[in-house]
């Protein structure tokens, strides 16, 4: 335990790590405040079905899809010129949900901000880990969950308590507020060095290489699961159980509190452990959830579960620690941008199909939730594959920022 604080506690603030917190504070506290309200404003405010909801999903990860080429474009920009850019659009993209009439208009604004969200996806941990050593990765990526968990415990505990007291509030009124927040993260991100995540070689625009095929088969498997977990079981809470705003935003808001306190640990664990004895755990534990999911239904233990979900999806940062402690600084962000294109083929794609398997009366949820387990326990043997030995061409040292 001495060990474990010691290691813990072992400084990595800088002022540009810090100024990147910040801006990962506000972008969370946005999309915390657009979280809460987002699925009762699906199924209430515009009333769409189960099967209209998914293929919303499936359509907002198209943007993904194009992310290595989209990023190959902007790649002689500075990495934290890219970084507000992205920001910016998600702020811009959220505020307009509140003026949507239809669903078309839906979709369109929804793959605006989605656009601005992938952009960022590849260049938060890459920011991050240009700040630092290899061997600190894990920290770092915990340390800035840890900050977007609080962020959005301040987020959805302020919608928590606004839906609560002001239950005749239009929720349009949250996208708009969510939005200006997120554009303060943009602001913030301008004061980040230029230099930041440059080296001495120069930064290829598009990169997929044979030694980095397990981080992508691996991203694969993630993005056919990451619908269903991420959006799919809050919808059934809401669908079949009548869970609330003010509910659902206080359930939210619980799993961020126990995120923001672990975040650092599970980090650490990444960096002292490795990614291929602390994966598999993981995804054994979300498989288990997911045929919780399918097969108890109660309620409370049901929230139980979503909390575990959002806990356990945390180790996802071990994908990106992986790249990073085998790949040279000038591989890394094409890589993990080569790895959201790849994450979404499946992450499109699955959404789409879970939609259409909806509409079929002889598909439930809990059918969905057995073929996510499935597929999720897929992706335990690859996990097993992951090694990190060091190699010659690796850098352990920080990219300096002045």
């Amino acid at each position: 335990m001495k060990r474990l604080t010691k290691m813990i506690g072992m400084p990595i603030w800088t002022r540009e790590l810090v100024i990147l917190a910040l801006g990962v504070f506000f972008l969370r506290f946005g999309e915390g405040v657009v979280g809460g309200a987002r699925m009762n404003f699906f199924i209430d405010t515009l009333g769409l079905t189960d099967g209209q909801v998914m293929w919303l999903e499936g359509m907002r990860e198209v943007p993904g899809l194009a992310l290595m080429f989209i990023a190959a474009l902007m790649m002689h920009l500075p990495l934290s010129w890219r970084g507000t850019a992205a920001v910016l659009l998600i702020g811009v993209g959220y505020a307009l949900y509140a003026v949507v009439q239809s669903y078309t208009a839906l979709l369109v604004v929804a793959v605006v901000a989605s656009l601005g969200f992938h952009l960022w996806m590849p260049l938060q941990p890459a920011l991050g880990m240009a700040m630092v050593r290899k061997d600190m990765s894990g920290r770092v990526l915990g340390s800035l969950a840890s900050v977007g968990a609080l962020a959005s415990i301040v987020g959805m505990g302020a919608i928590a308590l606004v839906s609560g007291i002001m239950e005749a509030w239009s929720l349009r009124l949250y996208y708009v507020a969510g939005g200006l927040i997120i554009v303060i993260a943009a602001v913030l991100m301008l004061r980040l060095p230029k230099d930041i995540g440059t080296s001495g070689a120069k930064q290829p625009r598009m990169l997929i290489k044979s030694r980095y095929w397990l981080y992508y088969v691996l991203t694969f498997f993630e993005g056919a699961r990451k619908q269903v977990l991420a959006s799919f079981g809050a919808l059934v809470l809401v669908k079949y159980y009548d869970l609330r705003v003010w509910q659902i935003s206080t359930l939210l808001l619980v799993g961020a509190v126990i995120n923001f306190l672990i975040a650092p640990l599970m980090g650490y664990l990444l960096d002292h452990f490795g990614e291929r004895r602390v994966m598999p755990l993981s995804y054994t534990g979300l498989a288990l959830c997911c045929l919780g999911f399918a097969f108890v239904p109660n309620v409370w233990l049901l929230i139980g579960f979503l909390i575990l979900i959002r806990i356990l999806s945390i180790l996802n940062i071990g994908l990106s620690s992986y790249v990073n402690r085998i790949a040279p600084q000038e591989e890394l962000t094409p890589t993990l941008s080569a790895g959201v294109s790849i994450n979404h083929v499946t992450s499109v794609a699955m959404p789409l199909i879970v939609g259409a398997l909806l509409e079929l009366p002889q598909i439930n949820y809990e059918q969905i939730f057995i073929g996510t387990a499935i597929l999720i326990g897929l992706s335990v043997p690859f996990t097993l594959a992951m090694r990190t030995k060091a190699t010659p061409a690796l850098s352990t040292q920080p990219v300096p920022a002045e």
